[in-house]
């Protein structure tokens, strides 16, 4: 009995749709991801992130990762946005896509202290890109194809819809649930940040509201995780599209966020019909809209193989924002499970502190300013990330020296009184850090609620 609905859910998922969706996200996604090498260039951020500094943070298992001499990290970015530009276009698209999934993922993995949510989203969908027919239409292949050998099928399986969908749908429903935190149902940190953007505007009396700070940071709750499930549904779906637009666009004024609001917005066009294109285009010009053509009849079910892949890919991405939940630690505090967990926009971190050396062959101690060794913007994210930290602290042992390391760093949370971050008394060079657990050498967090009322009070308004 089991077979029966199986069988059924492999047929649904190998039956054809229009092709249209799925190449306007491929145009869309390409054309982002353009834009995006322009403004790294623009804003010289090649070299702020990676050809300036001298020592590059690793991700667990990736330390043989490393940064490109110049000039041939200015070739590999080049490369990404020559693929880029490519998967737009719809040419070589199989090398194209190939190769901006390798080369974007290279930049990603070359530095954990750059580590950013949409950086992470596009490998995510660049993965899935690979695999999907999204150049069968409105592309440079698709010409050649068809001056080569007629007409081609407009259509695709419905499980190359589906994947994106699901993908798409897991992101927005987490970046909900994780900020099902203390804070930000008390208004923080978005009242700190909302005010001090609105400062001198005419928005400054009403973000003056802490209810409405709240209110605010309640309905952001409930877009993502009411309002993500709605888009799967048609009489709802265009309005909470229209919703979610006027929401990213609201981040990209209110925070320098880069590509995300957009690249999420055009994600978010997968959930209309197949040949939502197609119908647009015919009502702008007045017409009924013509049903996609094809040349392929129903086909086989999806074979077995690949409904397993989609199974094992949609449960890893569940799991992975899932795994803080299994730390005893507070995951917002320590930074345990952030990554690759959709936890944006919900933390204001800063941290000042400095590192104590002892040589133990000649018993000098010596203090570390982490300036003296980093960019100001490694800085910043090395003392608020604990795993970085571990890492700076292990650079003195990795370099021949034998020592003990000590790490005197006090962390502002979300606007709370500075406080110890990790214990002052341990030798981080002889600590570990745990992918699986909490490292009980973090301090736990003193005050675990801070809400808007506690940062305004604290502040004499």
């Amino acid at each position: 009995m089991p077979a029966i609905p199986l069988s059924g859910l492999r047929s649904h998922l190998a039956g054809p749709v229009a092709a249209h969706s799925l190449a306007a996200f491929r145009i869309l996604f390409g054309a982002l991801l353009v834009w995006d090498f322009y403004r790294f260039i623009a804003h010289e951020r090649l070299w702020r992130y990676w050809a300036e500094p001298e020592f590059h943070f690793s991700y667990p298992g990736f330390a043989w990762v490393s940064v490109p001499s110049e000039p041939w990290l200015q070739i590999a970015w080049a490369g990404v946005g020559l693929s880029a530009l490519l998967v737009t276009l719809g040419l070589f698209y199989r090398a194209a896509i190939l190769v901006l999934t390798v080369l974007f993922s290279w930049f990603f993995l070359m530095d954990a202290a750059e580590y950013l949510n949409h950086f992470y989203l596009v490998i995510l969908y660049s993965l899935l890109l690979c695999v999907l027919p999204a150049a069968r239409f409105w592309s440079l292949d698709s010409v050649i194809r068809r001056r080569l050998f007629g007409p081609q099928s407009q259509t695709v399986p419905r499980a190359a819809v589906s994947i994106l969908r699901l993908q798409t749908e897991i992101m927005l429903i987490f970046a909900g649930l994780v900020k099902l935190t203390p804070d930000w149902l008390a208004g923080e940190p978005l009242g700190m940040w909302m005010r001090e953007r609105v400062a001198g505007s005419w928005l400054e009396p009403v973000m003056a509201q802490d209810a409405i700070i709240i209110l605010v940071c309640w309905l952001v709750i409930a877009l993502h995780v009411l309002g993500a499930p709605l888009l799967l549904w048609s009489r709802t779906r265009l309005a909470v599209f229209l919703v979610y637009c006027i929401f990213h666009i609201g981040n990209a004024w209110s925070f320098n966020i880069g590509i995300f609001p957009w690249l999420t917005i055009a994600a978010t066009t997968i959930f209309f019909a197949p040949d939502w294109p197609l119908q647009l285009w015919a009502r702008l010009r007045g017409h009924a809209a013509t049903q996609p053509q094809t040349t392929a009849a129903p086909g086989k079910p999806l074979p077995a193989l690949i409904l397993c892949a989609m199974a094992l890919w949609v449960g890893v991405q569940i799991a992975l924002p899932l795994r803080g939940i299994a730390f005893a630690s507070e995951v917002r505090w320590s930074g345990e499970g952030h990554r690759l967990s959709w936890r944006m926009r919900i933390y204001d971190r800063s941290a000042e502190g400095h590192f104590i050396v002892t040589d133990h062959r000649s018993g000098e101690v010596w203090e570390v300013n982490p300036d003296d060794y980093l960019t100001p913007r490694q800085t910043d994210k090395m003392m608020v990330r604990a795993d970085l930290v571990h890492q700076f602290a292990a650079l003195w042992q990795a370099r021949g020296h034998s020592v003990s390391v000590q790490a005197e760093i006090c962390k502002s949370f979300n606007g709370r009184p500075c406080q110890a971050f990790v214990d002052p008394r341990v030798d981080l060079t002889q600590v570990t850090v745990d992918t699986f657990g909490s490292d009980s050498w973090i301090m736990p967090l003193e005050l675990p609620v801070r809400g808007i009322a506690d940062n305004r009070h604290a502040a004499g308004m």
